[in-house]
């Protein structure tokens, strides 16, 4: 007799059958969650001051690891020139800058309100060239001194939005020595000079944000600025109104301002916010 068409092939057996079964199953679930994980990642484009990329060179490959999502993330720009990028209208889904300048991307409507994260803060510091003397500003009297002493400083350009060179006029200002400073202070135009003019020797003493001094090669940090003049930058983030990408933006803030993140932080210069 020919065998029926629903039969089950003796070679399988009804036992065989149903493993058959399983492990289909089991195949298609597998295919199931691959492509559920492939539709979830997704590419956050992300735009963050300068200071914080020390720190991001480490925490976005972690966070990637561990959502599965991919971070381009531009932070070759001070936090007043990004800012001024975002309002302009240029695309992202998170956005790191200042805590005042968060406040006023959400009144410009250029970030989701509510989304803030307050991710780290970071003060103002000298850097000195490798090797050379350490003068002493151990105190405002001795950091007014020590200025008054230097052959030349030198900072990021004030126009550009740079917040530590904007402070720094306001303390020249507040200890009486800024017409002093004037014709000795060296304002670099490009970026990629604040530290290279320095190393060279051309400038004796530079300043910026303690965690780029700590990443820059041919200088050293002098140390922060004395507490009573000492000013920080609360880096907080957002998600921009433009993303297209808000719930992974929301859960790239989540971890960059989480407990575990802050050891990072930490040993890039940055404090707790």
């Amino acid at each position: 007799m020919g065998m029926r068409a629903n039969a089950v092939p003796p070679i399988l057996g009804a036992h065989g059958e149903r493993l058959m079964i399983r492990a289909c199953a089991a195949a298609a679930a597998l295919l199931f969650i691959a492509h559920a994980d492939a539709a979830a990642a997704a590419d956050i484009k992300g735009l963050s001051g300068s200071a914080t990329e020390p720190a991001m060179a480490l925490l976005i490959p972690q966070f990637e690891r561990q959502s599965g999502h991919k971070v381009i993330l531009d932070s070759d720009a001070a936090i007043g020139a990004m800012t001024e990028r975002v309002l302009k209208g240029e695309a992202a889904d998170v956005v790191i800058v200042s805590g005042p300048q968060i406040a006023r991307l959400e009144q410009a409507g250029r970030v989701v309100p509510g989304t803030r994260a307050d991710i780290a803060k970071v003060g103002v510091g000298l850097f000195v060239r490798k090797g050379t003397a350490r003068p002493d500003i151990g105190s405002v009297e001795a950091f007014k001194r020590t200025l008054l002493a230097a052959r030349s400083i030198g900072w990021n350009d004030p126009a550009a939005g740079a917040p530590v060179s904007i402070y720094m006029l306001s303390v020249l200002q507040r200890l009486g020595i800024a017409d002093d400073m004037r014709a000795k202070t060296v304002t670099f135009r490009q970026r990629s000079e604040r530290f290279a003019a320095v190393a060279r020797g051309d400038v004796e003493i530079g300043f910026n944000q303690v965690s780029e001094i700590l990443a820059a090669a041919g200088v050293e940090l002098l140390g922060p600025l004395p507490g009573p003049i000492q000013n920080y930058t609360l880096f907080a983030g957002a998600v921009a109104s433009a993303s297209r990408e808000p719930e992974a933006a929301q859960a790239l803030l989540r971890f960059l301002a989480s407990p575990a993140a802050q050891a990072t932080w930490k040993a890039k210069g940055f404090e707790a916010p």
